[in-house]
């Protein structure tokens, strides 16, 4: 039997990635319609912190997944787009891909605002700071690339090469913001403990904590089993071809993942799932029943009962305080 060509694998393998993002990107794009919708047109909703980032969390997905199929697209078909052009998609790439886990930072430190520091936050927080935050955290995520791209090298083809400049500058943001997030969520946990409302009978709160582990670990995990990847491939210790095949299925893997943690962490939102029903009522009702079946389905042990609404003191790390001046 003849061996695969190798040609013929990298053209698989980029296949993959091309119809996982693309994939990615449509639902995306189905969730940024129904939920950032919502949250624009109702103001108790885009007056909250809480909301405005979830809002800011999946348009930077979305715009993240559309410039990756078009990335993976162009690569596919062996497009030779203009060098402008390719620095505009790569930047916008990784731009994209650093606000994310910027975005990630600023819900991890709201939270951490909200629960440590109450009274002040209540009494310092407006509305507006929310959608500003989101125009610094672009600003922010641009830094890397533009200081990458702005050395005007000699044109070189459009491939994943180019995403691989500045290995150094990206795993610093990424050990900076995971510092931040794992700072801001031990203090979380620590002033949750101190108030007596994480406890072994309060299972919202640590579902909730679970869930918010979740979502930043698929996010921050794949950057990092990249890094180890091309290190072990760098050093010898790992074959071009398995490196190759490797990166592949974490992409698949954690792009699936990337692309539904934010979708169900804004559909537990109780607040945003109520005008959501309002404004979308028989989708968001099935939307809801295959959230349920799916956890049925991966938790049989749990009950089936109906989920009620928790008191503020249980849900002091999700919930939103009150807007009311000191």
């Amino acid at each position: 039997m003849t061996p695969p060509n190798s040609s013929d694998v990298a053209a698989d393998y980029l296949a993959v990635r091309m119809w996982a993002s693309t994939v990615c990107f449509l639902i995306m794009a189905f969730f940024n319609l129904i939920i950032n919708w919502t949250i624009v047109c109702e103001e108790r909703l885009r007056r909250h912190a809480r909301f405005v980032l979830i809002f800011h969390l999946l348009f930077s997905a979305l715009v993240y997944f559309g410039v990756c199929s078009a990335f993976h697209l162009q690569m596919y078909v062996r497009a030779s787009p203009p060098p402008a052009a390719c620095r505009a998609v790569v930047t916008l790439l990784i731009t994209s891909a650093s606000n994310i886990l910027l975005t990630l930072t600023a819900m991890a430190l709201d939270r951490y605002c909200a629960v440590c520091f109450p009274l002040k936050y209540s009494a310092g927080c407006s509305w507006h700071w929310p959608w500003l935050t989101g125009l610094l955290t672009w600003g922010l995520a641009a830094v890397i690339p533009l200081t990458l791209l702005a050395d005007g090298d000699a044109p070189k083809p459009c491939n994943r090469e180019q995403l691989r400049k500045g290995s150094v500058h990206k795993m610093v943001l990424i050990s900076v913001c995971f510092a931040v997030i794992l700072f801001s969520y031990a203090r979380i946990l620590q002033e949750s403990r101190r108030l007596g409302v994480l406890n072994r009978s309060n299972s919202m709160g640590r579902r909730t904590i679970a869930l918010h582990g979740t979502q930043l670990a698929v996010y921050l995990l794949p950057n990092f089993v990249n890094f180890l990847l091309q290190c072990l491939e760098r050093s010898g210790q790992l074959r071009s071809d398995t490196r190759s095949l490797c990166g592949v299925l974490v992409f698949a893997f954690f792009s699936a993942a990337q692309c539904v943690a934010p979708v169900v962490y804004g559909l537990r939102k109780e607040e945003l799932l109520e005008d959501l029903q309002r404004h979308f009522p028989g989708l968001v009702c099935n939307v809801a029943g295959l959230l349920k079946w799916t956890v049925r389905r991966t938790h049989p042990g749990l009950p089936a009962c109906p989920r009620e609404r928790a008191s503020t003191s249980q849900r002091l790390i999700s919930q939103e305080l009150p807007q009311t001046s000191v």
